[in-house]
């Protein structure tokens, strides 16, 4: 599984050229999105998904994500529907994931979906992601591309960090704008938030017109991302911490002295959301104990809190 090296491309023509080939020769590359970096490979060719797993070390019970250019491709793939369709409206392309029945003919490799009769589908907002998907005409699986269970990548060289060697290509894109994964809604019966994210259950409510269930932490898994231990930092990390101890490193929210790190001095939840991996990441490799600041829980500080106890949930 091991490769050579790992190419870094540009978001040109011809970066996005060879990304295409790589992905039609059945290899991983792995490509920027507005929320973190993803690990693609061809959804239609079992044994490119296979390397996904290989390379990441996911287990296999946890399905992938699969991204198209346009959300008229969804259904080529999932069947669709009225609440499916507004929210797409709303939403897409963007940081939002739905969870579907799969059609008849949908041609997705099994690995994809890992067993489930649904599958996780988004369009993303990235213009490099875009400019690749519509190269490529096709869907790709990506989870996000870090091996598993570890802090995601909002940088290219974040991914180069965790899968030099592992995968075929990096395409560059600059730093993740939002810096969470997407926020995922399973349609496949009654309406569920399955994943918190950047578009927050008060905006799908709204766009849906009806309430949402929640279902983030499953005892069997349903979605990407419902892991109790996830986005981990190699640190021990305490969470909700006013007053730190002498050798844990603050990552800091708000007005607060001797922080380490900020996610926003000015509280502002956005930006920290923005912050959250790539300083995380940062500490993990200054320290081996992580204090974190309280993060209001509401909008956006709700998917953030999310990842902050999966990360911190015993390994």
């Amino acid at each position: 599984m091991t490769l050579s090296s790992t190419l870094l491309l540009s978001a040109d023509a011809a970066g996005i050229a060879e990304a295409v080939a790589l992905l039609r020769a059945g290899e991983r590359v792995a490509l920027p999105t507005e929320t973190v970096y993803g690990l693609g490979a061809d959804a239609r060719n079992g044994a490119a998904v296979a390397g996904i797993y290989a390379a990441k070390g996911r287990p296999s019970f946890n399905p992938l994500i699969v991204h198209v250019a346009h959300p008229t491709d969804a259904a080529r793939y999932v069947e669709w529907s009225d609440m499916a369709a507004r929210l797409a409206a709303a939403f897409w392309p963007g940081p939002l994931t739905l969870v579907l029945p799969l059609r008849d003919g949908h041609g997705i490799a099994s690995l994809v979906t890992a067993g489930l009769d649904t599958l996780a589908i988004r369009c993303p907002a990235h213009p490099v992601a875009q400019a690749l998907l519509e190269a490529f005409d096709g869907p790709v699986a990506a989870p996000s591309a870090n091996p598993s269970g570890k802090i995601s990548p909002t940088t290219a060289n974040h991914v180069l960090q965790g899968l030099e060697g592992r995968v075929a290509a990096v395409l560059e894109g600059g730093a993740a704008e939002i810096g969470l994964e997407s926020t995922i809604v399973g349609l496949a019966d009654t309406p569920t938030l399955l994943r918190h994210g950047s578009i927050t259950r008060e905006m799908l409510e709204a766009a849906l017109g009806t309430p949402l269930t929640e279902a983030t932490t499953p005892a069997a898994i349903t979605a990407p991302g419902q892991l109790a231990s996830h986005y981990a930092p190699d640190a021990v990390l305490r969470l909700n911490v006013t007053d730190p101890a002498g050798d844990e490193a603050l990552l800091g929210f708000g007005p607060v002295e001797n922080a380490a790190l900020n996610l926003s001095p000015a509280g502002d939840l956005r930006e920290a959301a923005a912050n959250l991996f790539a300083m995380l990441r940062a500490l993990d490799a200054q320290t081996s104990k992580i204090a974190v600041s309280p993060i209001p829980a509401r909008g956006i500080g709700l998917a953030i809190n999310d990842r902050l106890s999966r990360a911190a949930a015993p390994r």
